[in-house]
């Protein structure tokens, strides 16, 4: 799964990773256990995380009851089942969170948008310093696909995820796109995608920076409490202004 120099770079990491938790929501269209190029390029970054100790989750929303909507349970607002309120928690559970998905038309999948509107529906939550509940958690993506978009999807993903109050590392994203059209895809025979230098780099480099950052925030207890916390400033503090003068 991993070459020479990505073993090698596990085996001399001095840092210890044991305590954190990551989790994979693969974008697919596909139900399990039906074959996800997307998830084929997961194997690589996840194969780095649990080499280096972290405890690794990877699962398909196709494959939930996932309702559509933007509160934080739909069954509230006329849904009759939806599954998202357990993949939730396993979202708050995860220091890493890496979101991937497949181009279709040029942009991320449908099941992909869904997702990221659910996060948002529990992003007005907040955590014990008066924050947002995302703040103190790191995030990146991975893409796949056979046309051009995977520098569009991966803006538009980690633009959403850096809005929920998720720390984007340096270099945070990979990709790989096969030939345009109707050729080979990511795990197909001949596709050249798993042996790809650029992909291999860049996925590598994401999950040693997504490991890197989740480290620092963990250990200082996450983001600071200063300036933004949601809790001060709705009951009435402005942090560093001045006071009105009521005199």
């Amino acid at each position: 799964m991993l070459n020479e120099l990505q073993e090698r770079w596990c085996s001399e990491s001095s840092w210890d990773f044991s305590d954190l938790k990551a989790l994979f929501l693969n974008c697919t269209l596909k139900k399990s256990p039906e074959v996800s190029h997307t998830e084929g390029l997961i194997r690589i970054s996840r194969a780095i995380l649990e080499k280096n100790g972290v405890a690794v989750e990877s699962l398909r929303p196709v494959d939930y009851s996932v309702a559509t909507g933007v509160y934080p349970d739909m069954t509230e607002h006329g849904w009759e089942t939806d599954d998202w309120p357990d993949i939730q928690k396993k979202v708050m559970a995860a220091d890493i969170l890496v979101i991937t998905s497949p181009i279709w038309l040029g942009e991320k999948s449908s099941i992909c948008t869904q997702v990221i509107e659910r996060l948002y529906g529990n992003s007005h939550e907040l955590n014990e310093h008066g924050q947002y509940a995302y703040y103190g958690r790191v995030a990146g993506c991975l893409i796949t696909g056979n046309e051009d978009g995977a520098k569009h999807c991966s803006m538009n993903i980690l633009y959403s995820l850096q809005h929920l109050g998720y720390v984007i590392p340096p270099q945070a994203d990979a990709g790989w796109l096969g030939e345009a059209g109707p050729g080979p895809s990511y795990l197909d025979d001949g596709s050249g995608g798993p042996e790809n230098d650029f992909t291999n780099r860049n996925t590598t480099f994401m999950t040693w920076n997504l490991l890197h950052t989740a480290r620092l925030l963990k250990d200082a207890g996450g983001m600071p409490a200063h300036g933004n916390q949601r809790s001060q400033w709705d009951a009435g503090c402005r942090f560093d202004y001045p006071n009105p003068d009521y005199r």
